[in-house]
């Protein structure tokens, strides 16, 4: 079932700058320095969800993280 976000691009830019940190806040069990509104942005997007309580991210945030890490490897290697 496909959701449609009301997250506007430049929101969704902007979020996607976060991801990456955002990703390892929750891996060190620090998801309170997140803040409220992007976790709501992120869980529209469906980048994150609720799991038990606790925030966790979705396959779709993996990849999205994925493809940002190939794309600054591929900026510091001169390969673009």
């Amino acid at each position: 079932m496909a959701m449609t976000s009301s997250v506007s691009p430049q929101r969704q830019e902007a979020l996607r700058a976060m991801l990456l940190d955002t990703a390892d806040l929750l891996k060190k069990n620090r998801a309170s320095e997140v803040s409220e509104a992007a976790i709501e942005d992120f869980v529209a997007l469906s980048w994150l969800e609720w799991n038990g309580g606790a925030l966790r991210i979705t396959t779709t945030g993996r990849n999205i993280c994925n493809q940002l890490v190939a794309g600054m490897t591929k900026q510091q290697t001169g390969h673009l």
